[in-house]
């Protein structure tokens, strides 16, 4: 949970777009961010699928009234309303977007290509969002921000709490690595969220990544992506690790979604009272 999903981007610019307060050409360039080119397949498109300042536009004109973050995982279908075949998907990417007022979701499938052995700034990231029906319902187990903001600072304690029972001091390679790119994000422009979204959201957001850290370099695995369980030697101390690291991370989770949505649920409070 060091790097913002790609969902929560394409839910936070998406918004700002539908609120007009930026431009289309700057919600796409936001979404993109470093990667090399986006497209969505949106249903009915005759051309097949087009870049994101194209379906920004077209998602607006069928409807859109607000983007909300899906963030599933095995046994939590966070932020899903289904149906079945579109949470599937969801799940299978572990991220996805429910553009409310149109019944349609995307789910991001990223492509990477570069030469064998290629260094990271050489390989080059395309991303296809598909378009798949959705229920317009409530979605699945999604907290509001003062909630949010409460068991986070509870989940805070426990994970500072686990990094210390599990002998995880913070002090190896692989954790200084972890911190270093945690803190370069966060210094790195500090604009975590779009325009219109609420102080609180951003505050919750940022502190859902900082407990986002700490799980990863409790796990081991520095940038999130393959714990190697730290210092756990045995299959019992790596058993106990997940199973207080777990509902940890999964209020990280809860919060991240509850900061990307915030903005959407506003959009809507407003277009259901006339207000503009």
């Amino acid at each position: 949970m060091l790097t913002e999903p790609r969902s929560g981007r394409l839910a936070a610019w998406g918004n700002a777009l539908l609120a007009g307060l930026v431009s289309p050409d700057e919600a796409a360039e936001r979404i993109a961010d470093d990667d090399g080119r986006h497209r969505v397949a949106l249903p009915g498109e005759p051309g097949g699928p087009v870049g994101l300042t194209l379906a920004l536009g077209r998602l607006r004109a069928l409807g859109a009234v607000g983007l909300r973050v899906a963030l599933p995982v095995p046994g939590h279908p966070l932020g899903l309303s289904g149906p079945p075949e579109f949470n599937a998907r969801a799940l299978e990417a572990e991220e996805a977007v429910l553009v409310h007022g149109t019944a349609l979701g995307l789910v991001p499938v990223v492509h990477e290509a570069g030469p064998e052995g290629a260094e990271p700034e050489d390989v080059h990231t395309e991303v296809l969002w598909e378009c798949l029906p959705v229920r317009e319902a409530p979605p699945a187990d999604v907290p509001s921000l003062a909630e949010a903001e409460r068991e986070l600072a509870e989940a805070l304690r426990e994970a500072t709490e686990v990094l210390t029972r599990l002998d995880v001091a913070g002090s190896g390679p692989v954790a200084d690595a972890a911190l270093e790119a945690y803190r370069a994000r966060m210094e790195a422009g500090r604009q975590l969220l779009a325009p219109g979204y609420p102080p609180r959201a951003v505050r919750v957001l940022e502190l859902a990544q900082r407990v986002g850290a700490l799980v990863s370099i409790a796990y081991g695995g520095g940038a999130g992506d393959g714990r190697e369980h730290g210092g756990a030697v045995s299959a019992s101390e790596i058993a106990a690790r997940a199973a207080a690291l777990r509902p940890v991370e999964r209020t990280a989770r809860r919060a991240q979604v509850a900061a990307y949505n915030a903005y959407a649920e506003e959009l809507e409070r407003r277009r259901e009272s006339g207000r503009p």
